[in-house]
C-alpha cells in the first residue's frame, strides 16, 4: 500500500516537469503585432522590381517598428509580392481659333443720264492656334503581403503612384506601403487595448472612484 502511494506521489511530482518541457503550442506569428523581424523577398514584375524592393526595405526600416533582415530563417514574417515602375507618354492636344467675317455693299442705278454710285465694305479676322504636348512620366505600383512561416497572410496592401511633389513614383509607392503598415499596426494596437483594457501594474491598488 505504501509502495502504491509512493508511486502515485512520484507521478504527481513528475507530471508538472513533463508539462513544463512540452514544446510550445504556438505554431507561429498570427498577428502583425507579433512581428519583430521582416525579410523582404524578391518581387516579381518588370526590370524596376529590384529597385522598388530596395526602396520598400528602406521605407519599412524608417518606421522603426521592425528589424529588417537579409536572413529569411530569422524573420518572423516575409514580405512577398509584385512591383514595377514603367514610363509612359502623356499627350495633350488642343485647338483654339477666332474667326470673324463681315461683308457689306451698296449700289444705285437710274436712267442713262443719271449718275450711278456703289460702295462695298468687307472685314475678315482669323486666328487659329493648336498645341501638341508630349510629357514623359512614370507610373509605379506594388502589391505586397506579409506572410508568417506557415504561409498565412497577416497583412496586404496595393499602392500606386505617378510620382509626388518631391518623390519619384517608386519612392512614393514605397513610402505609401510603409505608411499604410504603420497605420494598420497602430489600429491593431488600439483594438487590442480596447479589448484587454489598460495594463495594470502588478500589486497596484486600483484608484477609488
Amino acid at each position: 500500500m505504501k509502495r502504491l502511494a509512493s508511486a502515485g506521489l512520484a507521478v504527481c511530482l513528475t507530471a508538472p516537469i513533463i508539462w513544463a518541457q512540452k514544446p510550445s503550442a504556438e505554431a507561429g506569428v498570427e498577428s502583425v503585432l507579433a512581428i519583430k523581424r521582416i525579410y523582404v523577398a524578391q518581387l516579381t514584375g518588370g526590370p524596376q522590381a529590384d529597385a522598388l524592393r530596395e526602396l520598400i526595405i528602406a521605407g519599412l526600416d524608417s518606421t522603426k517598428l521592425f528589424v529588417l533582415t537579409d536572413n529569411p530563417d530569422r524573420a518572423d514574417a516575409i514580405l512577398k509580392g509584385a512591383a514595377d515602375d514603367h514610363p509612359y507618354i502623356d499627350t495633350f492636344d488642343s485647338d483654339s481659333g477666332i474667326s470673324s467675317r463681315q461683308n457689306g455693299g451698296k449700289s444705285s442705278s437710274g436712267s442713262s443720264l443719271s449718275k450711278a454710285s456703289g460702295a462695298y465694305l468687307g472685314l475678315a479676322v482669323s486666328d487659329n492656334e493648336s498645341r501638341h504636348i508630349r510629357d514623359r512620366k512614370h507610373e509605379a505600383y506594388a502589391a505586397v503581403r506579409l506572410c508568417n512561416k506557415d504561409g498565412d497572410v497577416l497583412w496586404s496592401t496595393t499602392q500606386e503612384s505617378q510620382g509626388a511633389k518631391f518623390r519619384s513614383a517608386s519612392a512614393d509607392v514605397a513610402a505609401k506601403i510603409a505608411h499604410q503598415l504603420t497605420l494598420d499596426v497602430d489600429k491593431a494596437q488600439r483594438t487590442l487595448l480596447l479589448a484587454t483594457g489598460p495594463a495594470r501594474t502588478p500589486g497596484a491598488v486600483p484608484a477609488k472612484p
